[in-house]
């Protein structure tokens, strides 16, 4: 078959196009703007392929999570604040209470040493008074327990006691409650005792001992137990020396306070049985 000059002109240039496009896909470099991609991301195809992420967009996420993490610190820093605050309240009120309680100690140990110091003083005058003024002792009332024996107080407790004897009358049957004010009927108690020990101990000396529980005292002429248990004693001793007529250096006083409860204070037996005034008869003379 022969081919004129024109087909063979139009043969070699497809042949030369096909070997171009052949040896561009060969080696990449089409330069369809369809197929190439750029150096900076990656083209949005019109389908809906993601875009490469911003980094101004990425960087600014980072920093709303930092100032996030920031704020929930700091919320948690003004809670652990507030907690220390409310602690601290706490502590400030538990010291203002041992102080009170200090002072109040304080005050206790004082009234007691005050108390100790009175009782060692009456001791001196106890051991004094056992001697006469030539210097001879004065023997002891050896018939001390048979006198005791013919006391007859109805329902007032009498009690040996080593070498004295004492006598129990509930403070409750003389003062009102947590006062040194005496009741009226209060007389209707002394009188017999008095009476009797005029009688069955003209010359042994006497002990007005005042005993109260551990109650709190509010108000009042008093602010300690001891400063009550000195008035209660005081007011049985000048009941005793000027309405029953017994000699006043016969009699003394002793304010013990809440020292040596009978019974625990626990109760309202016990504390009743624990304020109370003890006469106590003692074998030395006046």
């Amino acid at each position: 078959m022969f081919f004129s000059n024109n087909h063979l002109a139009i043969a070699k240039q497809s042949s030369s196009l096909l070997l171009a496009v052949a040896l561009a896909s060969a080696l990449g470099c089409s330069q369809n703007p369809y197929l190439a991609s750029s150096a900076g991301g990656v083209w949005n195809a019109p389908g809906g392929v993601s875009a490469a992420v911003d980094p101004t967009q990425a960087r600014l996420a980072e920093l709303n999570r930092r100032v996030q993490l920031l704020d929930d610190n700091n919320r948690q820093l003004h809670t652990q604040l507030a907690q220390s605050e409310q602690q601290s309240l706490v502590y400030r009120d538990e010291l203002e209470l041992i102080r009170k309680q200090l002072s109040e100690t304080s005050a206790k140990l004082e009234s007691t040493s005050i108390a100790a110091s009175e009782a060692e003083n009456r001791v001196r005058g106890f051991q004094a008074s056992t001697q006469q003024r030539g210097g001879a002792s004065i023997r002891a009332n050896t018939d001390l327990l048979q006198a005791a024996s013919r006391l007859n107080l109805g329902g007032i407790p009498v009690e040996q006691n080593g070498e004295v004897i004492r006598i129990v009358i509930p403070a409750d049957q003389l003062f009102q409650p947590g006062t040194n004010q005496m009741l009226p009927q209060a007389s209707a108690t002394l009188d017999p005792i008095a009476a009797q020990l005029r009688s069955l101990f003209p010359r042994q000396r006497i002990g007005v001992e005042g005993y109260t529980d551990d109650s709190p005292l509010y108000g009042g002429q008093v602010a300690t137990s001891h400063q009550l248990a000195a008035g209660q004693a005081a007011g049985v001793l000048e009941l005793l020396t000027r309405r029953a007529g017994m000699p006043p250096n016969q009699l003394f006083t002793v304010a013990q306070g809440a020292n040596n409860p009978r019974q625990p204070n626990t109760t309202a037996a016990g504390r009743a049985a624990n304020r109370r005034i003890e006469l106590v008869i003692y074998p030395d003379t006046y």
